[in-house]
């Protein structure tokens, strides 16, 4: 296994391929936030079928309800770095070929949501390639500041740059946006295909295994080893809220709020900017608490922001909310992700990880369905509570595995070493 010096405790080297990995990362959020922004504007140019419309959406998550398990283990079986580059390849011929057809105006809403299906799926396979791929870049104590840096790097590229590039690029023409993200995809690939590493060392698969039964043992892994399965039900219950509340937010803010679209650009501002303030604060955190502790510290802060959010009819306050719930966000998403690859057995993350985001991801979809069902109930501002009280069980779920920590800087995987509890 090959690993990178830190340059110091909890902070990755640049060098050594933890910087190409970051770049291909940060240069594809980007490229995505472009296609997604564009694809809604073009949905509504094709048709005015809400259903239609909705379901380009929809496919962002299917693929991982199907294909997300299978995806896990196929990257544990093969060298994650070609995985990733291949389907990185494979995405920017897919793009690539869809804004020939945007062009040259034989654009469809089928095609947009096969399109979606396809890139999505693919992702499947590059997503757990690049969380099993991670550790071997960074030292042990260094991991959890690269998940920070990763994830904060994505936010800046998808969150605060994507976006305002879109309407330049549509000036250009409504395939320029598609075709950026294809130039995008090609670019990470190279970068990923230039890594120098060997993938992480694999126990031999028995004999007569199939991806049936690897997918069987990665599902089995999760649920033995207390922590990762109270992280694994605690995120599923948040994106059951998350869902109602990113599907309702814009009726929360223009409807109950009565903000308009200003006001709603300003809400979703104070998120990314509060998730880039959680990356940069995370270490802090961590250093003070551990990293099971930060994370339900995270779950409590956020349920005190949705209930404000909920209660007080003012647009400063969601912003603060929003801003407050963004910052904890991060420590959330840093902390479960960096825990769930320490936990992990050898040779095992890709399938750890899959079942993982599989699991949680599931419940996004309903949530959705749920956080409009209570917006037409009972008012807009409920579904805000609605996900404050998904939110509490999931830190309830959490609470089982709370002295199952690591300690901040010694290398964990769950089964070659011995857990250190707070």
């Amino acid at each position: 296994m090959t690993l990178t010096k830190a340059a110091g405790v909890g902070a990755p080297a640049w060098r050594g391929g933890f910087g190409r990995l970051w770049s291909a990362a940060v240069l594809s959020s980007f490229g995505d936030s472009l296609r997604t922004a564009a694809l809604p504007l073009l949905a509504v140019s094709l048709t005015d079928d809400p259903l239609l419309i909705s379901s380009v959406a929809a496919c962002g998550y299917l693929p991982w309800i199907i294909f997300g398990l299978l995806g896990g283990a196929v990257a544990d079986r093969v060298d994650q770095r070609r995985a990733m580059w291949t389907a990185d390849t494979v995405r920017a011929l897919l793009v690539g070929g869809f804004a020939v057809a945007v062009a040259l105006g034989h654009a469809s809403i089928g095609l947009l949501i096969a399109l979606a299906f396809a890139l999505t799926t693919l992702q499947t396979l590059f997503d757990n390639a690049a969380t099993a791929l991670l550790p071997v870049l960074v030292e042990p104590q260094a991991l959890g500041g690269a998940n920070a840096r990763l994830m904060t790097g994505q936010r800046v590229a998808g969150g605060l740059l994507g976006g305002p590039a879109v309407p330049l690029l549509l000036a250009a023409g409504a395939a320029a946006p598609f075709a950026a993200n294809a130039a995008t995809f090609l670019v990470a690939a190279a970068l990923v295909a230039s890594l120098r590493v060997s993938g992480p060392e694999r126990p031999p698969r028995p004999a007569g295994s199939t991806l049936r039964r690897e997918i069987a043992e990665g599902l089995r892994t999760l649920g033995r080893d207390r922590a990762l399965r109270g992280l694994c039900a605690a995120t599923a219950l948040c994106n059951v809220g998350m869902g109602a509340l990113i599907a309702t937010l814009v009726v929360i803010v223009t409807g109950w709020l009565d903000a308009g679209t200003k006001g709603y650009a300003a809400v979703l501002t104070a998120y990314t900017v509060g998730s880039l303030v959680g990356g940069a604060v995370n270490s802090r955190i961590v250093a003070r608490l551990g990293r099971m502790r930060a994370v339900l510290l995270a779950g409590a802060v956020q349920i005190a922001a949705l209930v404000v959010m909920g209660v007080v009819r003012s647009l400063p306050v969601a912003v603060a909310a929003l801003a407050v719930f963004g910052l904890m966000g991060m420590v959330w998403n840093v902390n479960t992700t960096t825990l769930m690859q320490q936990r992990s057995p050898a040779g095992m993350l890709g399938r750890v990880s899959a079942a993982f985001r599989t699991l949680s991801v599931a419940g996004a979809p309903l949530g959705a369905v749920l956080g409009g069902a209570v917006a037409a109930a009972w008012g807009p501002n409920r579904p805000a509570l609605l996900t404050a009280a998904f939110v509490v069980l999931s830190v309830a779920a959490l609470i089982p595995a709370r002295a199952a920590d690591v300690v901040v800087g010694a290398p964990d995987d769950g089964v070659t070493t011995t857990h250190v509890a707070r």
